[in-house]
């Protein structure tokens, strides 16, 4: 194919996004002169450049660009660390190729003349990077499709809003901020209406983006609230994710205000990003319901089998930070019991809906999980208990907090000790994969270990 026949390229993802052909008219005319190309690093975040929309559209939308292969192994403040064997100094921090998903590109609604695509990484061979996110989960989609099967899914993702800019946070030390709400905010409209102007402006952007808007409702910390969209495939949905989440954080800012993703910010209710997955036919039929007797099929029960039998191995993918662990409490609605149940909020897989919107509900992401790599995580699990004819257990009754059961890890230097130590995740995600994230963990870990808290010197500075 001719790389500059526009019209050959693939569609966008729906009629609010952008046509390759549409950006190339829309920068000629002037009215997109900047275009961000971004793929997703090891925390999550968009990475990439902006770029003028002349250069893009003549040198950039035929031919790619490149950056530094360091960027998917820098820790969260952007240092090169050692150990990596994707990238060193004695390899030279050679360049990835940027490979262009035309279906992803969206205008920036809360930006002037600003276009976004989001891109695969490849090395300079043209060759996939393996330990990229994205290209983590395209491989589990891709093993899913082998099987005749979609997988589908949708992220709630939660937030805690404050009154502070981030600079004033900054130079708060993050310490007594002022939430967006003084009280407890789950479900009240008023709540909702309070801090209204700002929700809504990142709904109707969102939209205007090319995302399917549900809702917005408070949640139980003080400011704390969740806007949700509709499921999609789950490569739609990490990238949209992901783009909300960028967007949420820079629309705050415009307004002085700060918004945080973090898992815990506080002792109060931590931020969950609970993951509903399906899986469906490639035609669309249903996988997870027998319609004919009404009740779940025998795929839907492996499915959700393989999802808990590797779910102590896998947390490193679905908490993937120090803080991560502080939300799994007792009580917290976060769990702490690795088990499932119908609608039960107290397990960590929730079952819900029946016929078509039969789906599982992983409760263990925070807010601060990768989306890519916590769904990679999540469809290899099922797709591991389909493989295998993983019997279901017995479903937890009541509060599972009570339950004698396999527990999620506490901390993070358990889940790295289960995620490097497990043959399964060797076997479903390769050698290379689990080495990198290993020592993205040991990274974390001995940053961690290194710092002195507020905390000790409450505790220790007059008392000790």
């Amino acid at each position: 194919m001719n790389p500059l026949d526009l019209d050959q390229l693939p569609a966008p993802r729906n009629g609010r996004m952008l046509s390759a052909a549409q950006l190339a008219a829309d920068i000629t005319s002037g009215e997109i002169d900047s275009v961000i190309l971004a793929f997703t690093d090891m925390q999550g975040r968009l990475q990439g450049k902006v770029i003028h929309g002349r250069f893009f559209l003549d040198s950039v939308l035929a031919h790619g660009t490149e950056a530094c292969n360091y960027l998917l192994a820098v820790d969260t403040d952007m240092n090169t660390v050692d150990g990596y064997s994707l990238t060193s100094w004695e390899t030279g921090y050679g360049d990835m190729e940027f490979i262009l998903d035309h279906s992803t590109i969206r205008r920036v609604p809360y930006m002037d003349r600003t276009a976004i695509m989001q891109v695969d990484l490849a090395a300079t061979d043209g060759r996939p990077v393996p330990v990229s996110p994205r290209s983590l989960l395209k491989v589990q989609q891709d093993k899913a499709a082998a099987r005749g099967l979609t997988a589908l899914a949708g992220t709630e993702l939660e937030f805690v809003m404050y009154e502070d800019s981030y600079e004033e946070a900054s130079q708060r030390h993050y310490l007594d901020l002022t939430p967006a709400n003084r009280y407890n905010v789950d479900y009240s409209i008023l709540g909702s209406l309070r801090v209204e102007p700002l929700l809504r402006d990142i709904r109707n952007a969102m939209y205007q983006a090319g995302m399917t808007v549900e809702s917005a409702k408070g949640e139980c910390n003080l400011g704390q609230h969740e806007i949700a969209f509709k499921y999609d495939d789950v490569i739609t949905t990490a990238d949209n994710h992901t783009f909300y989440k960028l967007s949420a954080k820079h629309m705050a800012s415009q307004r002085g205000q700060s918004i945080t993703f973090m898992a815990k910010p506080n002792a109060r209710e931590g931020s969950s990003c609970h993951i509903h997955m399906s899986l469906r036919g490639l035609d669309g039929a249903l996988a997870f319901w027998d319609a004919e007797h009404g009740r779940r099929t025998r795929l839907y029960d492996h499915f959700i089998a393989g999802v808990l039998a590797t779910m102590r191995e896998m947390t490193l993918f679905y908490a993937p930070n120090i803080n991560s662990y502080k939300r799994f409490a007792k009580g917290s609605f976060a769990p702490t019991t690795i088990g499932w149940g119908l609608d039960n909020r107290t397990c960590a897989v929730r079952l819900v809906g029946e016929g078509p919107s039969a789906r599982m509900e992983n409760r263990v992401p925070g807010a601060d999980a990768n989306p890519y790599l916590a769904m990679a995580a999540m469809l290899a699990g099922g797709l591991h208990g389909v493989e295998q004819e993983l019997e279901l257990p017995e479903a937890i009754e009541g509060n599972a907090y009570d339950v004698d059961a396999d527990q999620v890890p506490s901390t993070m230097a358990e889940a790295r000790d289960l995620f490097a130590g497990s043959e399964t995740v060797r076997e479903l995600f390769g050698e290379e994969v689990v080495a990198h994230y290993t020592h993205y963990a040991d990274v974390e870990l001995e940053q961690f270990h290194a710092a002195v808290t507020d905390w000790e010197v409450t505790r220790g500075f007059e008392r000790h």
